[in-house]
């Protein structure tokens, strides 16, 4: 245990504590994005809890209790509580049995750490119990959060053979929690760019439109196209039309618009209706 105990006020819902009691304090860990956002002070949009109990008892027992569930992803041992205030994902623990880069073969686990090595980052592995709401941290991901410091979890290149798309997830992570570089990241994201070209484009399209959403994303897209990550997935991007992303961003911030992430995808490529 970390002895950090999360703050939050979301964390005092009445329909979380309801929850809670129908699934058991011990079964349950509020997890990802909503603990990592809460330690930062950031707004929490969305609520993610990690369970020991399978799917189907999870299922059950919300139905018993009169709460709606839905089998969002019942097959990778996700279902959705439908909650008064706001609904909330609940993944069985897993383990990767097989991976090819685009999607994973998982079994149930029943270990909280064995669980989080198979995150991705290691601000993204950080699990608050339900009650005492101290923090299970695993792979330091306090110290990263406090150091500004998007860090893969174990080996980065072995999580990028995992799920190739995490490389764009690396650097949208970067561009808005990131202050100090971790090295190895950036060496094997650049390494292993190529291996983005195997992905969905809407897998793509979505991580590089949450990048550009961001308030400060120009830095973070210079150096995608410095190590020639960008033009593997943006293969008309030129220096010129990096130029005008800047520009544009400069331009927005100096009217104060809201970032709009394919107007700035539009000010990235060349000027041609065709491509367009």
């Amino acid at each position: 245990m970390s002895h950090v105990v999360l703050q939050a006020d979301w964390t005092a819902r009445e329909d979380l504590a309801q929850l809670v009691g129908v699934l058991g304090a011990d079964n349950l860990r509020w997890v990802g994005g909503a603990v990592r956002d809460s330690l930062l002070g950031a707004e929490v949009h969305d609520i993610d809890a990690a369970t020991t109990l399978h799917p189907q008892a999870v299922m059950a027992a919300l139905n018993e209790a009169g709460i709606k569930v839905i089998p969002t992803g019942i097959d990778h041992g996700t279902v959705t509580a439908v909650l008064a205030d706001g609904n909330v994902e609940i993944t069985t623990l897993r383990k990767d049995v097989a991976t090819d880069g685009r999607r994973a073969t998982v079994a149930f686990a029943e270990d909280w750490a064995e669980d989080a090595s198979r995150r991705d980052f290691t601000i993204n592995a950080l699990y608050a119990h339900p009650l005492s709401l101290e923090i299970s941290d695993y792979f330091a991901g306090l110290a990263d959060l406090d150091a500004r410091r998007v860090r893969f979890i174990g080996e980065a290149r072995e999580r990028i053979a995992e799920d190739h798309l995490r490389i764009l997830r690396y650097y949208r992570f970067q561009a808005r929690f990131g202050a100090m570089l971790d090295g190895e990241a950036e060496e094997a994201c650049a390494d292993m760019a190529a291996t983005l070209k195997g992905l969905s484009r809407e897998r793509v399209a979505g991580e590089l439109l949450a990048l550009l959403a961001l308030p400060e994303p120009l830095a973070t897209v210079e150096r995608m196209f410095a190590r020639g990550v960008l033009p593997v997935v943006l293969p008309e991007v030129t220096a010129a039309t990096m130029a005008e992303l800047a520009a544009l961003i400069a331009f927005e911030q100096a009217q104060v618009a809201k970032p709009a992430p394919l107007r700035r995808l539009a000010a990235m490529l060349p000027a041609e209706p065709k491509l367009a």
